[in-house]
């Protein structure tokens, strides 16, 4: 026997089968990104709906991992509350599932099928979308493939006794074996970086005959600890608590459920082997040459009922689920640094979905950052402070700084897989974040004005001053409206915003209009003059500025 052909066909049929989970997720994502991103982001706060919300959409995208770092992304970006994604995870483990039931169903004829039709769409389509079509269709095909290559691979040796003796060592007669096939079960799932490829893995050696139900089961419970290792590997160089609780909670979920089911193991087996029954399956122990074709069905039937028998007890209990979370994590560290720039984690890359959101968090955070500073700034029209006309070189600064980190990282979002909208979504985020900064420059601008004003002791007449107040406060009230909409979304956004930009540049018309009567009825000075106009003038560009950023905000949202 050919050890060595084995391992190497084994784990070829293993590469392919986590190639074409791989692509298939990716293209599920990159089909129904945004409208996943819109369903995850609108999550109220009711755990049964926010469950079945993880549940369908960890189902769409073929995997839970890849929803946690999502979830992960929004915690962190301040987009959606810790207790928010803990009930969506929980239901993500249930949607998870559905790649085992998937892979039970044996369609390893479509392999080959999938695969020609899918390069033909991915290679040979001039739309992206069909593109994004064919990764799907091909990893899909890739998947079963692999599974075939495994199971051929493996075929010659379920009947050598050394190695029928190495796999009876993962019996479950006793605790001890259980415990040994869980920690096996995550380890390598840990290795392989993918749930849904050990769980295919474990299917396809007890269809050989190697592994027991039991055997299998316990390795699958292993599995589900594992997974949690990838969105614990996204956190890692972060400095966010949110997004520490959020991985946190993924893995307390699944181990603590681990644990539960361990108590009652050999219960748990003879339940799932009730139900498989029930729904038709013939017994587990069924073999037609040799190898047990019905084993899959249970093995899929047991992640399942696992899953599910964990998020119920869980959704009990989440206000505890959410306590112990937050009671093992790192206790969030105020930072008392003003000028933080904004901080993202190479963990999201991998998801357009999670590093955009994290991308909007910074953006808000930017732009509620130019917001108070513009407010402050604004004061000083009626009462002169030189400590805050003195820290508009520091403001500006830190606006460029953010504007150049922000940039670049939705550059490098863009340069890998993305879809169209995706793409669109990306272009009107560097459109906001460049008139973000140029909210900068009219506050600098401003500041420069004012401090010219007081060191020449200019003074402005009562009705110039009220001028000045009543722009400054339409200016406020249009930002005020921008960083809402983007926490949450509003009806009639846009017309709100183009009344917010038709009242400012009305203003300006009727200021300007209104200065030349004072200048000719001799009520102000022209120097004096120049300085408010130019002020005016500078509130106005910022609310030009304001309607790019909406009109931006209004596309993306």
């Amino acid at each position: 026997m050919n050890i060595t052909g084995i391992l190497i066909q084994t784990l070829g049929g293993l590469g392919l089968f986590i190639l074409g989970m791989k692509m298939m997720t990716e293209g599920l994502q990159a089909t129904a990104g945004q409208k996943i991103r819109r369903i995850l982001e609108a999550i109220s706060s009711n755990r049964i709906l926010g469950c079945a919300t993880g549940a369908g959409v960890t189902a769409v995208i073929q995997s839970s991992s890849a929803t946690t770092v999502m979830l992960i992304g929004f915690v962190s970006a301040g987009i959606m509350a810790f207790e928010q994604a803990v009930g969506v995870i929980i239901g993500a483990n249930i949607g998870t599932t559905i790649t085992g039931q998937m892979i039970a169903f044996k369609l390893t004829k479509l392999a080959l099928p999938a695969i020609a039709l899918g390069v033909g769409l991915k290679y040979f389509s001039t739309k992206r979308s069909y593109r994004h079509i064919g990764d799907i269709i091909v990893g899909f095909g890739l998947l079963f493939y692999g599974m075939t290559v495994m199971k051929m691979g493996l075929s010659p040796i379920k009947s050598d006794p050394q190695f029928i003796e190495f796999f009876t060592k993962f019996s479950t007669e006793s605790m001890s074996g259980i415990l040994l096939c869980i920690f096996m079960g995550t380890v390598l799932t840990v290795a392989v970086q993918s749930s849904s490829a050990t769980v295919g893995l474990t299917m396809t050696l007890a269809a050989s005959g190697l592994l027991t139900f039991p055997t299998a089961l316990a390795l699958v419970l292993g599995e589900n600890i594992g997974t949690t290792v990838t969105a614990q590997l996204s956190t890692l160089g972060s400095n966010n608590a949110e997004a520490h609780k959020t991985a946190n909670a993924h893995t307390i979920f699944n181990v603590i459920g681990v644990g539960i089911i361990l108590l009652i193991f050999p219960w748990f087996v003879d339940i799932v082997e009730v139900i498989t029954l029930k729904l038709g399956a013939d017994s587990v122990t069924h073999t037609v040459n040799g190898e047990y074709v019905n084993v899959a069905r249970y093995i899929a039937n047991g992640h399942t009922i696992f899953n599910v028998i964990n998020a119920i007890v869980f959704l009990i209990f989440l206000p505890k689920l959410v306590q112990l979370t937050i009671l093992l994590s790192p206790k969030p560290v105020k930072s008392q640094e003003r000028y933080r720039l904004p901080e993202f984690d190479s963990g999201f890359i991998d998801s357009p979905i999670g590093a955009l959101a994290k991308a909007k968090g910074e953006i808000i955070k930017n732009l509620e950052f130019a917001h108070m500073n513009i407010k402050k700034v604004s004061t000083c029209l009626l009462i002169r402070d030189d400590d805050i006309l003195g820290e508009r070189d520091a403001i500006e600064e830190h606006l460029d700084d953010c504007q150049k980190i922000i940039i670049k990282y939705l550059t490098t979002i863009y340069q890998g897989e993305v879809n169209e909208p995706e793409a669109k979504e990306i272009s009107e985020m560097m459109r906001i974040t460049n008139n973000i900064e140029r909210l900068g420059d009219g506050m600098e601008n401003v500041s420069k004005i004012l401090e010219k004003i007081y060191e020449n002791n200019f003074i402005f007449t009562e009705k110039a001053k009220k001028d000045l107040k009543d722009i400054s406060d339409q200016l406020d009230k249009f930002l005020t409206l921008i960083v809402k909409e983007l926490h949450e979304k509003t009806e009639g956004f846009y017309q709100k915003a183009l009344a917010n930009e038709d009242l400012i540049d009305q203003l300006r018309e009727d200021m300007r209009y209104q200065h030349i009567e004072r200048l000719r009825n001799g009520e102000c000075q022209v120097d004096v003059g120049v300085f408010f106009i130019a002020l005016v003038s500078n509130y106005e560009k910022m609310g030009d500025c304001c309607y790019n950023i909406a009109t931006g905000v209004d596309r993306i949202i």
